[in-house]
């Protein structure tokens, strides 16, 4: 942990001239906001080998009333939609939900401004902490982060 899962339409993966996002980069600029997030004590908030980012497109998606809105204001039929939900274990402070989620915001403001500048999109951003019953980690890769 922790998970940042993003859903998208898939009209998003069209090149950004063609109104669609790099979401590979938009991966990698996340995960680099949310390993950067700093504690009250200053120290880093989520673990290096735990964080992950994963995008995914919608096979099948609708989006509000299907374009007749933007048509008819100017800006096409061609909604985009991205969902994100960062899900990190128990036990951090409200401080730290905040500085993470706002890290994100920013991350999401500055690569898609272009789109929310010029087409209808929608984009939400949340941040769940949970109550596991179950968790079981197996993982090769935290090792590679812990060693003095």
């Amino acid at each position: 942990m922790p998970h940042l899962v993003i859903l998208y339409t898939p009209n998003l993966d069209r090149a950004t001239s063609d109104g669609g996002a790099d979401m590979g980069a938009l991966c990698r600029e996340l995960c680099d906001a949310m390993l950067a997030v700093r504690d009250e004590a200053d120290r880093q908030v989520f673990p290096t080998g735990g964080t992950r980012v994963l995008a995914y497109p919608a096979a099948h998606s609708a989006v509000s009333d299907g374009g007749a809105a933007g048509i008819a204001a100017g800006l096409g039929g061609d909604y985009a939609f991205v969902y994100m939900n960062l899900r990190m274990a128990q036990g951090r402070s409200a401080v730290v939900h905040q500085r993470v989620g706002d890290a994100l915001q920013a991350v999401v403001k500055a690569h898609f401004a272009a789109q929310l500048a010029t087409r209808p999109i929608g984009i939400t951003v949340q941040v769940d902490e949970g109550h596991e019953v179950f968790d079981a980690k197996n993982s090769s890769l935290h090792p590679l982060f812990n060693r003095n």
